[in-house]
């Protein structure tokens, strides 16, 4: 069992490497901090519930020596509606399209069910080297990551998957998250930069604009609509009438629920929870775009969105 840590030696390389390395793992296995932890700037979205990534979001990471791209897929599980189906066949689209998967378990939890399920799917795509990636090890001792590390290896040996690598890291902490990038870099094809440098995602403004905010939604309400809200930016104008040196943006979106009842929920009382929301998110989307930004935001119903193919794709699946 290859089990990387601070000291394992890298051979120099020269040439240059690009390409594609998808973190894989049951929901809410750290897969979309460790992305943003390796890129530096948040581009994922994150929150302690399942399922909150759905949209295929390629953070970069830029180096000297090499590119790589991480795109970052839904959680996946067994589907119980039609979006979680949806779900699974893009994770399964994108296993088969990158050059490295990143199999996200975490430290602090023993492997179970859910952990098997998807590393069975892993063991059938044959071509795709596999790293098996730690996270959380901040909250464990040495002794119960020591067991981790054996759970992994004998999974693998079980399934018939070699793994390229074991790494323990801690995107939180940062440990070993730069050692981890050195070890997925050797597994690119050789070639250019696919991105400009400086670009650290390719999803347009308006989607990552829209999870900022739908991240903000869920903050707090997470075990009453943990998979009911969806969020639409409907409209992005400068203002007009304002000075170059002064420039406001114009943001409408819409936050959508599948039921009135839940309406109350995410306005709060007298609006208080949708002023937090707004403020919360701006904030994030000033950070993003780097102007000064006006949010308007309204709460509409969308009934069963979530189960119905036209809601779906309006609202972007």
């Amino acid at each position: 069992m290859s089990v990387r840590t601070p000291s394992s030696e890298q051979p120099a390389e020269s040439v240059h490497r690009a390409g594609f390395a998808c973190f894989v793992g049951r929901p809410n296995a750290g897969k979309s901090t460790l992305t943003n932890a390796l890129v530096g700037q948040k581009v994922a979205i994150t929150a302690n519930q399942p399922q909150t990534t759905r949209h295929t979001v390629r953070g970069i990471v830029h180096r000297p020596d090499a590119q790589l791209i991480l795109v970052d897929t839904p959680g996946l599980h067994k589907p119980r509606t039609l979006l979680g189906e949806r779900l699974n066949d893009v994770v399964r689209t994108t296993w088969a399209e990158v050059d490295v998967i990143g199999f996200c378990l975490p430290a602090n939890e023993k492997i179970g069910p859910g952990d098997r399920f998807i590393a069975k799917e892993l063991a059938g795509i044959r071509k795709t080297p596999k790293v098996a990636v730690v996270t959380k090890t901040d909250l464990v001792d040495s002794k119960v990551l020591a067991e981790q590390l054996i759970a992994i290896d004998r999974l693998g040996k079980e399934l018939g998957i070699e793994w390229a690598e074991i790494v323990p890291v801690s995107a939180v902490g940062d440990k070993q998250v730069s050692l981890l990038a050195d070890l997925l870099v050797p597994l690119l094809p050789e070639g250019p930069a696919l991105y400009p440098e400086g670009d650290l995602t390719d999803e347009p403004e308006q989607v990552m604009i829209a999870e900022l905010i739908r991240e903000a939604a869920l903050e707090g309400v997470r075990d009453e609509l943990p998979h009911s809200i969806a969020v639409v930016v409907e409209e992005m104008l400068p203002r007009e009438d304002r000075p170059a040196d002064k420039p406001l943006l114009d943001i409408h979106a819409n936050v959508y629920i599948e039921r009135p009842s839940q309406k109350g929920i995410i306005i709060g009382p007298k609006g208080k929870r949708l002023k937090e929301v707004g403020i919360k998110s701006r904030r994030q989307i000033e950070a993003l775009l780097g102007t000064p930004v006006f949010l308007d935001l309204h709460v509409k119903v969308a009934k069963d969105w979530q189960r119905d193919p036209k809601q779906l794709r309006k609202l972007g699946f």
